[in-house]
């Protein structure tokens, strides 16, 4: 048994348990039972952290790839309304400097990179609010 791989034995305790389970009637009675089952496409994120993003997404966090997206898109926000120049300019800066320090977080994870749509859709928005406020 020494040789045994220690996962099979689990998941053959575990499924022991689920039959035990079945048997007594446990599964008769949950929410969504005879539905199909909702299932979430994760073909996004890469498959080493699907779980842990699962973990964050049911503990009420953003995985930290989506909060830095969403501070970077809320200062673009706030800078379509910014009507003063000074204040334009720090926030410029502070976005242009979160951008940054994303590249680098992410070398092997996530990108904000050229080929990816969030990317051109950020730089858009960028060209116009500075052309806008150029004139």
């Amino acid at each position: 048994m020494s040789d045994a791989n220690p996962w099979s034995v689990i998941q053959f305790i575990a499924e022991k348990r689920i039959e035990e389970a079945q048997a007594k009637g446990e599964f008769d009675n949950l929410p969504g039972r005879g539905r199909p089952l909702e299932l979430e496409d994760m073909s996004h994120v890469p498959e080493e952290l699907r779980m842990a993003y699962k973990i964050l997404r049911n503990a009420g966090c953003l995985p930290p790839e989506l909060a830095e997206r969403k501070e970077i898109s809320r200062l673009v926000d706030m800078l379509e309304q910014c009507e003063d120049e000074q204040e334009r300019v720090r926030q410029m800066q502070k976005l242009r400097f979160m951008i940054q320090q994303a590249r680098m977080r992410r070398q092997h994870s996530i990108q904000i990179e050229q080929d990816d749509p969030y990317y051109a859709r950020l730089l858009k928005r960028i060209t116009v609010l500075s052309k806008r406020h150029q004139k």
